[in-house]
């Protein structure tokens, strides 16, 4: 994707003076319903009109969506309001349907970003469109396949695109409903900084309160907008109520909302941000010089538990060391989120080593 800067032109031409705003229920329920929160956003910052119209569900006999007569009550918005359209697309009929039907921003969810076969047959499908479309990440966190996504659509000669970071699924639980794994959003903007990044913070987090706290941190990793669902009356929606917000609580989170600039020329401003960066860099080395010891620690002990033929997992040092970091990391204002997993994955490389002294 060497031209990533075409990809972006179509976000600039906007001329937004504020992040790219979607909005709207999770799920077209009703033709009043759709029309009512679209009538109640018609004067906000919202830039289009979301709703879901087919609805994957994880398991059947759920509400699985109104199908395509809902693409009509999209029109219907779109005359009386003037907000562009948007839905999700899983299928080529799915998209015939939504190009018949005028709909301005078609986007990928995260269920289809993870079969090449079906981005294939989007992709094919919307060949050449002049639609925005969007890739929401993979169910799980992987970068290439949202990558590979991307691509597939870029090689199919549509130049309005974007993806949306909606998190990934976990089996621990944790405070997020999709848990937001921030450095591989970073890794993609870092990577191709000219494709708009879009926020989801409502499937990110699953729970409404949580939403502006998530959104705010997005647009402080320069994402380029927030994707936010939005219903008149979320505790009776008839998908994801938890995660909804009403139309007024939308618009209090976006006056709320603080726009960072990107940076600043002032001298002060830079020496401050040069040292403090040079800090981290200093700590950030520590770190990587201590668990280097730690690991040829856990080297000796592989060695001492293959003399005595002692299995390489003990599960009560194991928790008894958990439990103690997680104390003392709360004494030092880190997350016990962030302990479990940062001592996670240290114990797993200190196993690893082990296994390689015991099979060695």
């Amino acid at each position: 994707m060497e031209n990533s800067k075409q990809m972006r032109s179509w976000l600039d031409d906007m001329g937004l003076d504020h992040p790219l705003v979607i909005a709207g229920p999770c799920s077209a329920e009703t033709e009043e319903q759709v029309l009512k929160i679209a009538h109640d956003l018609k004067n906000t910052d919202v830039n289009y009109y979301r709703a879901g119209i087919w609805k994957p569900r994880t398991r059947p006999g759920n509400f699985e969506g109104v199908g395509a007569i809902g693409l009509k009550w999209l029109q219907r918005v779109k005359e009386e309001t003037g907000l562009k359209t948007a839905t999700e697309v899983a299928n080529r009929a799915h998209v015939d349907l939504a190009l018949e039907h005028d709909i301005d921003l078609l986007w990928i969810g995260a269920r289809s970003t993870v079969s090449p076969f079906i981005v294939q047959e989007i992709a094919d499908a919307l060949e050449g469109t002049d639609k925005v479309v969007l890739i929401k990440n993979p169910v799980n966190p992987d970068l290439s396949l949202w990558l590979g996504a991307v691509e597939r659509l870029y090689s199919a000669d549509i130049k309005k695109l974007g993806v949306i970071h909606r998190g990934f699924s976990t089996y621990e639980k944790t405070k997020y409903r999709n848990i937001p794994e921030w450095q591989l959003a970073i890794e993609l903007q870092t990577r191709f900084p000219d494709l708009p990044l879009i926020n989801d913070p409502s499937h990110i987090t699953g729970k409404r309160d949580m939403i502006f706290d998530v959104s705010q941190t997005a647009l402080d990793l320069n994402f380029d907008g927030l994707m936010i669902e939005t219903h008149h009356d979320p505790d009776n929606a008839w998908s994801d109520a938890a995660q909804q917000v009403t139309p007024d609580r939308l618009v209090q989170i976006m006056e709320d909302l603080r726009i960072r600039k990107e940076t600043s020329e002032e001298a002060e401003y830079s020496s401050k941000l040069n040292n403090l960066r040079a800090q981290i860099d200093v700590i950030d080395n520590q770190i990587i010089e201590t668990l280097g010891k730690r690991m040829k620690v856990a080297d000796a002990i592989g060695g001492l538990k293959k003399q005595r033929n002692v299995a390489v997992l003990q599960t009560n040092r194991w928790n008894s060391i958990l439990g103690n970091m997680i104390l003392e990391g709360e004494s030092k204002g880190l997350s016990e989120e962030f302990v479990l997993r940062m001592f996670k994955a240290i114990h797993q490389e200190s196993i690893n080593h082990q296994e390689k002294i015991i099979k060695g």
